[in-house]
């Protein structure tokens, strides 16, 4: 995540939305900041596509056929606690930039290898989108519904609510991934401090009208369970 704070990717759009100078925006869902600014909604989620990471480097052996003090570049909090957990002896180097700068940073020796997004790699940087309205503008979300995939929003309403709950933001090692299956919504939460030391997890499931509720009470547990100490909230 670049410099800047929660939702510094979508800030222009989200303006240009609440002028009426635009009628809808297309972003990266994990762009969005938890909380959406007044009078804007979620105005359609298409189909998902791969949520893995993907391991850049390393003679396709995995993290764990890197070498001792391999140099891996990220720029993912989360993504930093989750290789650290695995292997402490990993030199994790902080690499911004789009995926095209990132690789060509990793072919140049700068590091050994990278974590990207795998529907990063495939559509270019573009990962999940989300189609956001003004929440007035009925014209705009009748379109926007046409390509709205039920599962999809059911998946990503779960898991921003776990987000919204907990406080965290792109700067804080945290993952909940949902996957929805015969009208059930089943969620994975994690939290961990930035050097993977320490992990908290979760999972539960619920009907998928519960989604949400589903992603709150997770979120309860792993805060009962000290989260907020490991976020620095």
């Amino acid at each position: 995540a670049p410099a800047g704070g929660k939702g510094l990717f979508v800030k222009e759009i989200e303006e240009a939305l609440a002028a009426g100078h635009v009628d809808a925006g297309v972003h990266s869902m994990k762009d969005l900041p938890a909380r959406l600014a007044p009078g804007l909604m979620i105005g359609a989620v298409p189909e998902r596509v791969d949520p893995r990471d993907v391991l850049v480097g390393g003679d396709g052996r995995g993290v764990a056929g890197l070498p001792n003090g391999a140099r891996v570049g990220t720029a993912s909090p989360r993504r930093r606690a989750q290789l650290l957990a695995r292997r402490p002896d990993l030199a994790v180097v902080l690499l911004r930039g789009n995926v095209d700068t990132r690789l060509r940073k990793w072919r140049a020796g700068e590091v050994d290898a990278l974590v990207l997004a795998a529907a990063g790699l495939a559509r270019l940087g573009i990962v999940e989108p989300a189609a956001r309205c003004r929440a007035d503008d009925t014209p705009t979300r009748a379109l926007l519904a046409a390509i709205d995939d039920p599962a999809a929003a059911t998946a990503v309403a779960a898991e921003r609510a776990f987000l919204a709950a907990v406080g965290g933001d792109c700067n804080t090692a945290l993952a909940a991934h949902a996957t929805v299956t015969d009208g059930r919504v089943t969620l994975r939460a994690l939290v961990a401090d930035p050097d993977g030391r320490r992990r908290l997890e979760e999972r539960g499931t619920a009907v998928a009208a519960e989604a949400e509720a589903l992603g709150r009470t997770l979120a309860a547990r792993l805060l009962a369970a000290g989260a907020a100490e490991l976020i620095g909230r």
